[in-house]
């Protein structure tokens, strides 16, 4: 199975295009979330709406926040397509194109992920004492600075635990691909689960997928202990 697995091109087009989907998701996610929950965190005007707005995504089923992007992205008659044709653009089947399909499906990604993340940040933030930004607002410190030097700093041990389920998120993401594309065109947002899912319940070759499926845990299982040492030194 091993053996199948290393001369298997689609398993490592899977792998290519987790990495990818893990960079442009983790990243970018994370710090939408944080900006998010120190912009909410502050006392801004609707400030419960606001916070009810990003945190929306993250309460609706991935088959119902997959459909919803499905009308976005669909050619000629989706919204971005309408948009695009009133600004004079030409038609572009942004899932049925292998150079755009995957980046549409981790845009997806980011906007049901963030509003989650987003929720950690901002109970961290709430135990952050007040009199440590009174103090700071003494010193004459810029919120840029306060952020850099108080709370970001206040927010490792979140950032790991959000880090961890960032990481195991981008690697377990299938709803939206079966929604959205099937894993097409030509295998471009074929991700590692779905990959597996294929192998065993399309080609019902169970022990090929349950050797792809050990690979999997074992590898998210080593990421998740590398990022709790190095960020767990980082905070003591």
């Amino acid at each position: 199975n091993y053996q199948q697995m290393l001369a298997d091109p689609v398993f490592w087009q899977a792998v290519t295009n987790n990495l990818w989907f893990a960079l442009g998701t983790i990243p970018v996610a994370i710090a939408l979330a944080l900006l998010m929950a120190v912009w909410v965190n502050d006392r801004i005007a609707g400030r419960a709406l606001v916070r009810m707005a990003y945190f929306t995504p993250t309460i609706l089923p991935m088959i119902a926040v997959a459909n919803i992007w499905l009308f976005f992205f669909t050619p000629q008659y989706g919204l971005l397509e309408q948009v695009r044709g009133a600004l004079g653009f030409t038609a572009h089947n942004w899932l049925g194109s292998s150079s755009t399909a995957l980046v549409c499906v981790t845009i997806v990604a980011i906007w049901k992920e963030a509003g989650f993340f987003m929720i950690f940040y901002l109970a961290a933030l709430q135990q952050i004492p007040p009199s440590l930004a009174e103090a700071s607002a003494l010193e004459g410190a810029s919120r840029w600075t306060y952020f850099r030097r108080v709370q970001f700093p206040l927010l490792m041990p979140t950032t790991l635990f959000v880090l961890v389920n960032a990481v195991i998120g981008a690697f377990r993401m299938v709803d939206h691909i079966v929604v959205l594309t099937r894993g097409g065109p030509e295998n471009a947002t074929t991700l590692l689960l779905f990959y597996i899912y294929q192998v065993g319940f399309n080609f019902w070759d169970t022990a090929y997928a349950a050797a792809l499926t050990t690979v999997l845990l074992t590898v998210l299982a080593a990421i998740a202990l590398t990022q709790y040492v190095l960020i767990d030194r980082k905070v003591h």
